[in-house]
């Protein structure tokens, strides 16, 4: 039985790895597109090598000690019960881990720093900015500098940086596009910054990659990216075909619930900065964005500018009505 137990068990992890194979769609983390995806994949190999200089071979002195060593009939190996104590094996089964740690945080530093979300693709053109909104259970994309809008889907010119500018209207989400970069959190009263490119052109898959409610997993989009005349073609076609999104339309997307995808010609102005500031304090304060400066609403300055001016009314007339005594009303 035994025997049999030991054929069988190479076996099932062959059936485990050829069944595991098929998830991932496809390993597409390692099928990049884009020089940050590049860039990390490459960051994933260095790390499985340096980590293998230390696991390949403790996996294979344990199964070898354990049939080295095994109690068998007839055994004549010597008998040391007070052995303890190797100071050459001591060396070496704690100095080549250490050495690799050090290597593996080198380069793992080095690496942070270069990936930075928030910092700009080096490019002789221009990045065109692409503002993303979490929404239940949608992504709502903005185009601020064509004015248009989209839900599930993204259009991008290749070669081209993308400034994707970040932020949630409810629950934290994760923004990822696994063939373009890493994921980057969504999070609701901030915008953060991810910088991407596509360096070919393709149909790229992107999604939510947090879960945050019942339908997350329907959470996904398509991500074009073609020439910059197909790109700017399409563009014009958007905004001479689609609807227009107005502030009642946004209110329904924020409803709860899945969409498929859709196209809007344009839409309310500074609708990004009040989906980021709507949790903004009555004194003015802002969230600060992840690699750019703090959103200032104007409508909370405007406030404050009342605020004064009815508090200075309330002043002179406290003054009037004390016969000269100064009082101060309300603090801000």
């Amino acid at each position: 039985m035994s025997r049999f137990i030991r054929m069988l068990t190479p076996v099932l992890f062959l059936l485990m790895a050829l069944t595991l194979s098929g998830c991932g769609e496809q390993f597409i983390v390692l099928d990049p597109k884009g020089p940050i995806g590049e860039s990390q994949k490459d960051l994933i190999y260095i790390s499985t090598i340096l980590c293998a200089v230390i696991i390949v071979p403790v996996l294979i002195l344990t199964a070898f000690i354990v049939w080295r060593y095994r109690d068998k009939p007839g055994s004549k190996a010597s008998y040391k019960p007070n052995w303890e104590h190797s100071t050459k094996l001591e060396i070496i089964w704690w100095g080549i881990p250490i050495v690799i740690i050090l290597i593996l945080a080198v380069i793992t530093v080095k690496y942070t720093y270069e990936l930075e979300p928030s910092k700009p693709l080096v490019s002789e053109k221009e990045p065109i900015t692409i503002q993303v909104t979490s929404l239940d259970w949608k992504w709502l994309f903005k185009y601020p500098e064509e004015n248009i809008a989209t839900v599930n889907y993204i259009k991008i010119p290749e070669d081209v940086p993308v400034k994707f500018q970040l932020t949630s209207d409810t629950a934290m989400n994760s923004f990822w596009i696994p063939q373009l970069g890493g994921q980057l959190y969504a999070m609701s009263g901030m915008a953060m910054t991810l910088y991407l490119q596509a360096d070919e052109q393709g149909s790229y898959y992107g999604s939510g990659a947090n879960f945050n409610g019942k339908d997350f997993a329907q959470m996904t989009f398509t991500v074009d990216a073609s020439s910059e005349e197909e790109y700017l073609s399409w563009i014009e076609e958007v905004k001479g075909s689609a609807p227009a999104l107005t502030m009642d339309g946004f209110e329904k997307l924020t409803e709860p619930g899945a969409s498929d995808t859709l196209l809007f010609s344009s839409i309310p102005e500074g609708l990004f900065d009040k989906i980021v500031t709507q949790y903004v304090n009555g004194d003015g304060g802002a969230h600060q964005h992840h690699g750019g400066e703090a959103a200032e609403p104007a409508a909370a300055a405007d406030d404050d500018e009342d605020a004064s001016a009815d508090a200075g009314e309330s002043d002179e007339s406290a003054e009037s009505s004390a016969d000269g005594n100064s009082h101060h009303h309300g603090g801000h």
